[in-house]
């Protein structure tokens, strides 16, 4: 008869044994879980990014490559497949031009070029020949 209190209290430190164990364990698989989801939101968004680089990148290969696009007056911005274009177009046809090509690249939603702006002054500058230039 006097094994029960024995047991009794095995069993009773056993059970606080478990209890304190699981708190932390608790504890560890929570911060794991919540790491894990915070982990998957950032990969949701690197696909995101990366589509958008590419396209920005296509944009300016294809200003590079088109006939009557100045490539290095346009700044191509790219969010969520949106295409801003900022800086400076020699004539309305030339923002037209640009608009359309830009439209023209996969994966582009639209294309916003509010902020190109049209100045006359500023075309035709990339063609004549640097009078810094030495001949040797």
């Amino acid at each position: 008869m006097h094994n029960h209190p024995v047991i009794r209290r095995s069993m009773i430190a056993a059970a606080l044994t478990l209890a304190f164990a699981a708190v932390p364990l608790s504890q560890a698989v929570a911060a794991q879980s919540s790491e894990a989801a915070a982990q998957a939101s950032d990969n949701q968004t690197v696909p995101d990014k990366a589509a958008d680089a590419w396209i920005t990148t296509k944009v300016k290969t294809e200003f590079g490559t088109t006939k009557g696009v100045s490539a290095t007056d346009i700044n191509v911005t790219t969010n969520d497949g949106v295409v801003t274009l900022t800086g400076n177009v020699g004539s309305a046809s030339e923002k037209m031009n640009a608009v359309r090509v830009a439209q023209g690249v996969k994966g582009v939603k639209s294309v916003d070029a509010s902020a190109l702006a049209i100045t006359p002054a500023a075309t035709k500058h990339h063609d004549r020949p640097s009078s810094s230039m030495s001949s040797h």
